[in-house]
Protein backbone atom coordinates (compact mmCIF):
# COMPACT_ATOMS: atom_id res chain seq x y z
CA UNK A 1 0.00 0.00 0.00
CA UNK A 2 1.29 3.30 -1.15
CA UNK A 3 1.87 5.99 1.71
CA UNK A 4 -0.33 8.73 1.33
CA UNK A 5 1.80 11.67 1.99
CA UNK A 6 4.09 9.99 -0.23
CA UNK A 7 1.43 9.80 -3.30
CA UNK A 8 0.97 13.06 -2.53
CA UNK A 9 4.09 14.44 -3.27
CA UNK A 10 4.65 12.23 -6.28
CA UNK A 11 1.57 13.77 -8.19
CA UNK A 12 3.56 17.40 -7.33
CA UNK A 13 5.99 16.36 -8.98
CA UNK A 14 4.56 14.53 -12.05
CA UNK A 15 2.12 17.73 -12.61
CA UNK A 16 5.21 19.90 -11.97
CA UNK A 17 7.52 17.58 -14.81
CA UNK A 18 4.57 17.34 -17.34
CA UNK A 19 3.58 21.23 -17.44
CA UNK A 20 7.69 22.73 -16.55
CA UNK A 21 6.79 24.17 -13.26
CA UNK A 22 8.53 25.14 -10.32
CA UNK A 23 7.29 24.00 -6.90
CA UNK A 24 8.34 24.43 -3.40
CA UNK A 25 11.25 21.82 -2.48
CA UNK A 26 9.89 18.25 -1.27
CA UNK A 27 10.82 17.20 2.17
CA UNK A 28 13.94 15.90 2.85
CA UNK A 29 12.33 12.64 3.89
CA UNK A 30 12.27 11.51 0.42
CA UNK A 31 15.68 12.47 -0.46
CA UNK A 32 17.97 12.08 2.39
CA UNK A 33 18.60 8.21 1.71
CA UNK A 34 18.88 7.02 -2.14
CA UNK A 35 16.10 3.84 -1.43
CA UNK A 36 13.77 6.44 -0.36
CA UNK A 37 14.20 8.70 -3.20
CA UNK A 38 14.28 5.81 -5.30
CA UNK A 39 10.92 4.66 -4.36
CA UNK A 40 9.61 7.83 -4.91
CA UNK A 41 11.12 8.40 -8.45
CA UNK A 42 9.67 5.02 -9.15
CA UNK A 43 5.85 6.34 -7.99
CA UNK A 44 6.52 9.05 -9.79
CA UNK A 45 7.40 7.21 -13.04
CA UNK A 46 4.18 4.98 -12.87
CA UNK A 47 2.03 8.00 -12.95
CA UNK A 48 3.40 9.70 -16.16
CA UNK A 49 1.87 7.89 -19.13
CA UNK A 50 4.33 9.43 -21.98
CA UNK A 51 7.11 7.26 -23.99
CA UNK A 52 10.48 6.57 -22.13
CA UNK A 53 13.33 6.58 -24.76
CA UNK A 54 15.80 5.67 -22.81
CA UNK A 55 17.72 5.63 -19.19
CA UNK A 56 20.27 7.53 -17.47
CA UNK A 57 22.98 6.67 -14.76
CA UNK A 58 23.32 9.87 -12.22
CA UNK A 59 25.90 10.59 -9.66
CA UNK A 60 28.65 9.08 -11.93
CA UNK A 61 31.32 11.40 -10.25
CA UNK A 62 33.62 8.73 -7.92
CA UNK A 63 34.95 11.85 -6.06
CA UNK A 64 30.87 13.20 -5.55
CA UNK A 65 30.34 9.78 -4.80
CA UNK A 66 32.62 9.31 -1.67
CA UNK A 67 32.03 12.89 -0.94
CA UNK A 68 28.42 12.32 -0.61
CA UNK A 69 28.68 8.49 1.35
CA UNK A 70 27.13 6.97 -1.90
CA UNK A 71 28.58 2.89 -2.77
CA UNK A 72 27.47 3.18 -6.59
CA UNK A 73 25.23 5.94 -8.91
CA UNK A 74 21.24 5.64 -9.76
CA UNK A 75 19.55 5.49 -12.58
CA UNK A 76 16.14 7.21 -14.13
CA UNK A 77 13.84 7.21 -16.91
CA UNK A 78 14.36 9.22 -20.06
CA UNK A 79 11.15 10.45 -22.06
CA UNK A 80 10.88 11.11 -25.52
CA UNK A 81 9.79 14.71 -25.10
CA UNK A 82 12.92 15.42 -23.31
CA UNK A 83 16.00 14.26 -25.93
CA UNK A 84 16.63 16.65 -28.72
CA UNK A 85 18.53 16.40 -31.79
CA UNK A 86 21.68 18.17 -32.32
CA UNK A 87 21.91 22.21 -32.09
CA UNK A 88 18.72 22.33 -30.78
CA UNK A 89 17.74 24.85 -27.78
CA UNK A 90 17.20 24.92 -24.46
CA UNK A 91 15.30 27.13 -22.14
CA UNK A 92 16.90 27.35 -18.68
CA UNK A 93 15.53 28.80 -15.56
CA UNK A 94 17.04 29.72 -12.07
CA UNK A 95 17.06 26.27 -10.80
CA UNK A 96 18.92 24.64 -13.61
CA UNK A 97 22.12 23.61 -11.78
CA UNK A 98 24.14 23.22 -15.14
CA UNK A 99 25.45 21.20 -18.18
CA UNK A 100 27.05 18.29 -18.82
CA UNK A 101 28.98 16.83 -21.38
CA UNK A 102 28.16 12.74 -21.55
CA UNK A 103 29.10 9.40 -23.87
CA UNK A 104 25.39 7.94 -24.90
CA UNK A 105 24.33 4.52 -26.25
CA UNK A 106 21.55 3.06 -28.75
CA UNK A 107 20.91 -0.14 -27.68
CA UNK A 108 18.72 -3.23 -29.28
CA UNK A 109 14.95 -3.94 -27.54
CA UNK A 110 15.66 -7.59 -27.43
CA UNK A 111 18.14 -6.52 -24.53
CA UNK A 112 14.68 -6.98 -22.10
CA UNK A 113 14.16 -10.62 -23.62
CA UNK A 114 17.48 -11.71 -22.54
CA UNK A 115 17.50 -14.46 -20.03
CA UNK A 116 21.17 -14.21 -19.08
CA UNK A 117 22.84 -12.06 -16.55
CA UNK A 118 24.30 -9.08 -18.68
CA UNK A 119 27.92 -8.56 -18.28
CA UNK A 120 31.23 -6.81 -19.97
CA UNK A 121 31.07 -9.72 -22.08
CA UNK A 122 27.89 -10.15 -23.62
CA UNK A 123 26.48 -6.54 -23.26
CA UNK A 124 28.57 -5.06 -26.97
CA UNK A 125 25.83 -7.06 -28.72
CA UNK A 126 22.78 -5.48 -27.84
CA UNK A 127 24.68 -1.62 -29.12
CA UNK A 128 24.05 -0.58 -32.13
CA UNK A 129 25.56 3.39 -32.11
CA UNK A 130 27.12 5.46 -29.62
CA UNK A 131 27.43 9.19 -29.69
CA UNK A 132 28.27 12.46 -27.88
CA UNK A 133 25.49 14.06 -26.17
CA UNK A 134 24.61 16.93 -23.83
CA UNK A 135 22.59 16.66 -20.78
CA UNK A 136 21.23 19.90 -18.64
CA UNK A 137 20.58 19.11 -15.28
CA UNK A 138 17.84 20.68 -12.88
CA UNK A 139 15.21 20.74 -10.54
CA UNK A 140 11.26 20.82 -10.95
CA UNK A 141 11.87 22.28 -7.31
CA UNK A 142 12.76 25.73 -5.83
CA UNK A 143 16.38 24.73 -4.48
CA UNK A 144 20.21 24.85 -5.80
CA UNK A 145 22.82 22.91 -4.92
CA UNK A 146 23.00 19.12 -4.41
CA UNK A 147 23.26 17.58 -1.12
CA UNK A 148 22.29 14.08 -1.44
CA UNK A 149 21.58 11.50 -4.39
CA UNK A 150 18.51 11.38 -3.63
CA UNK A 151 17.85 15.29 -4.52
CA UNK A 152 18.60 13.96 -7.76
CA UNK A 153 17.28 11.41 -7.96
CA UNK A 154 13.70 11.99 -6.50
CA UNK A 155 13.65 14.72 -8.78
CA UNK A 156 13.20 12.76 -12.13
CA UNK A 157 17.45 11.99 -12.16
CA UNK A 158 17.73 16.29 -12.17
CA UNK A 159 17.87 15.55 -15.91
CA UNK A 160 15.59 18.52 -18.07
CA UNK A 161 16.95 18.07 -21.96
CA UNK A 162 19.26 15.91 -23.10
CA UNK A 163 21.17 17.17 -26.88
CA UNK A 164 22.55 13.78 -29.15
CA UNK A 165 24.93 14.99 -31.49
CA UNK A 166 25.68 12.54 -34.69
CA UNK A 167 25.47 8.41 -34.07
CA UNK A 168 28.32 6.27 -34.81
CA UNK A 169 27.79 2.76 -35.43
CA UNK A 170 29.54 0.55 -32.62
CA UNK A 171 32.41 -1.10 -32.95
CA UNK A 172 34.01 -2.05 -29.48
CA UNK A 173 34.42 1.55 -29.65
CA UNK A 174 36.94 2.00 -26.93
CA UNK A 175 35.59 4.95 -24.83
CA UNK A 176 38.33 5.17 -22.03
CA UNK A 177 40.69 7.85 -21.34
CA UNK A 178 39.19 10.29 -23.58
CA UNK A 179 40.13 13.68 -23.40
CA UNK A 180 36.71 15.61 -23.48
CA UNK A 181 35.67 19.54 -23.59
CA UNK A 182 32.38 21.73 -23.33
CA UNK A 183 32.72 25.53 -23.65
CA UNK A 184 31.46 28.72 -24.70
CA UNK A 185 33.33 30.84 -27.07
CA UNK A 186 31.25 33.34 -26.60
CA UNK A 187 32.42 34.46 -22.77
CA UNK A 188 35.64 31.94 -22.93
CA UNK A 189 34.24 29.30 -20.80
CA UNK A 190 35.65 26.23 -21.53
CA UNK A 191 36.08 23.12 -19.34
CA UNK A 192 38.15 20.29 -19.93
CA UNK A 193 37.19 16.72 -18.84
CA UNK A 194 37.99 12.72 -18.88
CA UNK A 195 36.05 10.27 -19.70
CA UNK A 196 37.53 8.21 -17.04
CA UNK A 197 35.40 10.37 -14.56
CA UNK A 198 32.33 8.66 -15.17
CA UNK A 199 32.38 5.71 -12.91
CA UNK A 200 35.45 4.16 -13.52
CA UNK A 201 34.51 4.53 -17.99
CA UNK A 202 31.20 5.01 -19.61
CA UNK A 203 31.23 0.69 -20.92
CA UNK A 204 30.78 0.56 -16.84
CA UNK A 205 28.37 3.04 -16.24
CA UNK A 206 26.61 1.75 -18.90
CA UNK A 207 26.69 -2.09 -17.62
CA UNK A 208 25.71 -0.51 -14.04
CA UNK A 209 22.51 0.55 -15.84
CA UNK A 210 21.33 -2.15 -17.40
CA UNK A 211 22.07 -4.59 -14.67
CA UNK A 212 19.51 -2.55 -12.64
CA UNK A 213 17.42 -2.87 -15.28
CA UNK A 214 17.40 -6.69 -14.94
CA UNK A 215 17.13 -6.27 -11.52
CA UNK A 216 14.38 -4.50 -11.58
CA UNK A 217 12.73 -6.08 -14.16
CA UNK A 218 11.91 -3.49 -16.58
CA UNK A 219 10.35 -4.17 -19.70
CA UNK A 220 10.85 -1.77 -23.26
CA UNK A 221 9.27 -2.66 -26.39
CA UNK A 222 11.61 -0.15 -28.62
CA UNK A 223 15.42 0.34 -28.91
CA UNK A 224 16.74 2.71 -26.14
CA UNK A 225 19.74 5.08 -25.10
CA UNK A 226 21.48 4.81 -22.16
CA UNK A 227 23.05 8.42 -20.81
CA UNK A 228 26.42 7.51 -19.23
CA UNK A 229 27.12 10.44 -16.81
CA UNK A 230 28.72 13.63 -17.14
CA UNK A 231 32.71 13.75 -18.20
CA UNK A 232 33.05 17.32 -17.14
CA UNK A 233 31.41 17.51 -14.13
CA UNK A 234 28.40 19.97 -13.17
CA UNK A 235 29.82 22.90 -15.59
CA UNK A 236 27.46 25.85 -14.78
CA UNK A 237 25.97 27.93 -17.41
CA UNK A 238 27.19 31.20 -16.85
CA UNK A 239 25.54 32.98 -19.95
CA UNK A 240 22.94 32.26 -23.03
CA UNK A 241 24.31 31.37 -26.24
CA UNK A 242 25.62 28.32 -28.07
CA UNK A 243 27.56 25.37 -25.78
CA UNK A 244 29.86 22.39 -27.75
CA UNK A 245 30.87 20.04 -26.03
CA UNK A 246 33.61 17.72 -28.06
CA UNK A 247 34.47 14.03 -27.19
CA UNK A 248 38.32 13.02 -28.67
CA UNK A 249 37.49 10.25 -30.99
CA UNK A 250 33.31 10.29 -31.06
CA UNK A 251 32.92 13.67 -32.16
CA UNK A 252 31.00 17.24 -30.90
CA UNK A 253 27.40 18.12 -29.90
CA UNK A 254 25.98 22.01 -29.37
CA UNK A 255 22.94 23.45 -28.04
CA UNK A 256 21.91 26.77 -27.82
CA UNK A 257 21.04 28.05 -24.24
CA UNK A 258 18.07 30.39 -24.06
Amino acid sequence: MIDKNLNLVASKLVNAFLKNKIINPISVRYTKKLSNADKLRKLCESKIKKPIIGFKAGGTGIPVMKNLKEKEPFYASVYKHNVLKNNKSVKINKYTLGIELEVCYLLKKNFFNYKRKISKNNMSQFIVYIAPCIEIVGYRQKKKGIKSFGDLCSDFGANVKFVIGPRKKFSNNNVKNLKTNISNPKIKQSVNGNTNTVYINPMNSLLFVLKKLQKDKIRHDKDFYVFTGSSVGVVPILSKGIYKGKIEKLGSVKTKIN
